[in-house]
């Protein structure tokens, strides 16, 4: 699990930062799993000189989510075994997982892609682990997270009240699934980011 950690933060800094929110381990380690399976589908264009050559890849993906979400991954590969885990206890949806696969093929190809499926999905169901009953609430968090991602700052913050008026609606456990929304500013420096993450956290708004 640390090695998954250390990937995440690495891949991932601002959501590894967030995901340091999580008081429960387990969660936690759940929830990096998550990350960590992100992370790998993030980083196959960069692994390959072929948009078909990571398709290929992204299909070998696509076809261990049969194992991974009736309990049975792949044995010896740490990221699945660990999404699996995840999967099974946070009673996670498949769906949002084709659709993310879908969505980076389409990514590595040029085309257009489906932006919630890249940033949405992933965090309804990473407040879906961590117990949110409504995890729906975390759409619009997940929007505003896409949009600071793709550099349409502005867009961000007229995003800001919806999704803080949604997020009244998910408990303070599950807030780490959307805390990084916060991060308007990429490139502040990790202290100042725990601040704002701390900062957003006790008021639970992004």
């Amino acid at each position: 699990m640390a090695d998954l950690d250390a990937q995440v933060r690495a891949a991932d800094p601002d959501r590894w930062l967030s995901s340091r929110l999580v008081a429960d381990a387990d969660l936690r380690a759940d929830l990096i799993a998550l990350y960590a399976f992100e992370a790998e589908l993030a980083a196959i264009p960069t692994k390959v000189s072929q948009p078909l050559l990571a398709e290929m890849r992204f299909t070998w993906w696509a076809e261990q989510m049969d194992g991974v979400f009736v309990g049975d991954p792949r044995k010896g590969h740490p990221v699945l075994e660990a999404l699996s885990g995840a999967v099974v206890r946070g009673g996670l949806v498949r769906a949002a997982f084709d659709a993310l696969i879908e969505a980076h093929v389409d990514r590595a190809h040029g085309r257009p892609h489906d932006l919630e499926a890249l940033f949405v999905g992933p965090a309804v169901e990473a407040a879906r682990l961590l117990g949110a009953a409504e995890p729906t609430a975390a759409a619009s968090a997940g929007r505003l997270w896409g949009l600071i991602q793709t550099g349409r700052l502005d867009e961000a913050r007229a995003l800001r009240p919806e999704a803080n008026r949604a997020l009244r609606r998910l408990p303070t456990q599950a807030f780490p699934a959307v805390a990084h929304a916060a991060l308007l500013d990429r490139e502040a420096p990790e202290p100042v980011k725990r601040l704002r993450l701390v900062w957003s956290s006790l008021r639970g708004r992004v």
